[in-house]
């Protein structure tokens, strides 16, 4: 059916389209992942310009075509400005926004990845929550949210607080991920247990994590 809806979502990634307009993909929590055209977001002074900007969190109000969405409204509640201006700080939420476009599908339930993708923008914008640390929590929550996390590893000797800690990833809920910090030693059994299960389970190199390695 054609018409007017609202979504609450997070823009994952936008393109040029023609000379003023955008294309973007947007993770809602009604219909999963979709493809929005903003017409006009590229006119200077444009009122959805900003709103067609990666990681913007909100609700949006789109005209939903025959084939197609086309946005007309957005209420922003959080751009992520703090990511917007470290560089460092924007290739890890831009990592974030690449696995979880590879993860989801339009029309699926996507709530769980949203939440996740949203909460970790977050935790990579507190001084004191290790960025590292963070996108371990992330990389193996991702995996758990899509039914993939085996748990530890049988066949690697890690201490029983990394047992306990990757536990702890998969069992809780999204809102208490990013409440703890870990020693050095955790962290980087964490960082070998989260690198080879994306190797296994998602397999596929991003550009994002390209350019991350090259400054971290």
């Amino acid at each position: 059916m054609q018409g007017h809806i609202y979504v609450t979502g997070i823009i994952l990634k936008q393109s040029p389209v023609g000379e003023y307009d955008r294309h973007i993909s947007l993770l809602t929590k009604e219909r999963g992942k979709i493809s929005v055209y903003a017409k006009g977001a590229r006119r200077p002074g444009s009122r959805l310009a900003a709103a067609a900007a990666p990681f913007s969190f909100g609700r949006f109000g789109l005209y939903e075509g025959k084939n197609s969405y086309t946005l007309t409204e957005a209420d922003i509640q959080n751009y992520f400005e703090e990511l917007r201006t470290d560089y460092i700080g924007a290739c890890y939420g831009m990592y974030f926004v690449e696995v979880t476009d590879f993860y989801t599908r339009e029309n699926n339930d996507e709530r769980e990845m949203m939440k996740l993708l949203y909460q970790s923008l977050r935790a990579l914008s507190v001084p004191a929550l290790s960025r590292p640390l963070v996108r371990c929590v992330f990389e193996c929550k991702a995996i758990a949210v899509n039914g993939e996390f085996p748990g530890a590893p049988s066949d690697e000797r890690l201490d029983e607080s990394t047992i306990y800690t990757l536990q702890y990833i998969a069992a809780s809920p999204v809102e208490k991920l990013y409440t703890f910090t870990v020693t050095d030693r955790v962290l980087e059994q964490l960082k070998s247990v989260s690198a080879r299960y994306m190797k296994h389970f998602v397999g596929r190199e991003f550009k994002s994590l390209e350019v991350l390695k090259t400054l971290c």
